[in-house]
């Protein structure tokens, strides 16, 4: 069977080319960004691809390219939370601030918050890894995750009172231990 292929038109390989310009310029970011949310390089590499797969078939979507970081971020970030929802597994950030006299007792506190983080459900977790780890505003993630910016300063509330209450019981614990 003798199959041809159509060559692409200089109007697609236009728009190829816009794509791979907006979108390749935010993919070191949302690299880091979900390797914060996941907490694993291979499966954040996968989600970059699988975010940019889906930014591509949606490219048409996009009305206003000044509002691609939104756009593609949102993307992003509904990959990382199908990723999670999938493995319910723990996040481990990649580095954290900080630093105590007591190397053992810094690396038992990140372990804790570690532990903490990953216990939080998907939306609590985005949120927190959003503002603290990728430092981005309530604005700014509420436009990233489609939600209003008053449910961000809900989830982040609420996200923050369950891990004030998870590093409280591991007080407690050791306390109990020693």
């Amino acid at each position: 069977m003798n199959e041809t292929r159509a060559r692409p038109s200089i109007r697609d390989e236009a728009r190829a080319a816009a794509f791979a310009d907006l979108i390749g310029a935010r993919l070191d970011s949302s690299y880091r960004l979900a390797c914060a949310i996941l907490g694993d390089r291979l499966e954040a590499e996968e989600a970059c691809q699988e975010a940019a797969l889906r930014a591509w078939r949606g490219w048409s979507s996009l009305k206003d390219p000044s509002r691609v970081d939104a756009w593609f971020g949102r993307i992003m970030v509904n990959v990382c939370r199908d990723r999670i929802r999938k493995r319910r597994s723990a996040l481990s950030l990649s580095a954290a601030e900080g630093s105590t006299s007591d190397p053992v007792r810094h690396v038992v506190e990140l372990d804790t918050l570690r532990e903490a983080i990953a216990e939080l459900s998907s939306d609590h977790r985005i949120v927190i890894v959003l503002r603290y780890v990728a430092d981005l505003s309530l604005e700014e993630i509420a436009d990233r995750v489609g939600i209003p910016v008053g449910t961000v300063k809900s989830r982040l509330h609420h996200a923050l009172k369950l891990l004030r209450a998870s590093y409280a019981a591991v007080g407690r614990a050791e306390d109990r231990g020693s």
